[in-house]
């Protein structure tokens, strides 16, 4: 049985908003990540581990705040002290994690079905989210990720690329509808293809 998506039956595939005489490989491109496996990964405070001698698929933990460390797989970000976030599209991740992460020292939580990701790709994919974000787009740079807002619901925003801007962002499945409305309706302006 495969699971279905949280966007499954919202997302709309096509041309939308203001395109007229735009060429569509300039128009912004809005897409739902799907069979991403999510972990959260805690360590606990009395855990005498040393996280700089771990390694998940040959990448280090992020040390500071809104940093991420990244391969073509698999993308770790910094989520709050002692607490990271592993996005990857590997199928054996979560058993990765479990052979790397001694379980007394750290809370392993696979959160794949609990989380939605949508990608809005573009060079105006900053002005779209700052239409409902408080975060300074102007100074983002690649692999940084942040937790915040957009239009009141909680999301992480993970710059994967700035050419052109891409942006990966987390929310809970059961807000998924609503920031999907929010973010296509704030990329009407620029003209957006659903993929």
């Amino acid at each position: 049985m495969t699971a279905i998506t949280p966007l499954e039956f919202i997302h709309k595939r096509g041309i939308f908003g203001d395109h007229h005489k735009k060429n569509e490989s300039d128009l912004l491109k809005i897409l739902e990540i799907k069979n991403l496996t999510i972990i959260q990964i805690v360590k606990y405070k009395r855990s005498k581990a040393n996280i700089n001698e771990i390694k998940i698929d040959d990448l280090n933990f992020p040390k500071q705040n809104s940093q991420v460390n990244s391969n073509k797989q698999t993308r770790i970000l910094w989520s709050g002290p002692r607490t990271w976030l592993i996005l990857s599209n590997k199928e054996n991740a979560i058993d990765l994690v479990k052979s790397n992460c001694n379980e007394a020292d750290f809370a392993i939580t696979d959160i794949s079905h609990s989380r939605a990701v949508i990608q809005i790709k573009g060079f105006q994919a900053k002005e779209v989210l700052k239409k409902g974000c408080p975060i300074n787009f102007n100074e983002f740079t690649l692999n940084k990720c942040a937790g915040t807002v957009f239009n009141g619901i909680t999301i992480v925003v993970d710059l994967v690329s700035d050419n052109p801007d891409t942006f990966n962002i987390l929310t809970l499945r059961s807000f998924t509808e609503s920031f999907y409305h929010h973010i296509t309706d704030s990329a009407l302006e620029f003209g957006y293809v659903g993929v």
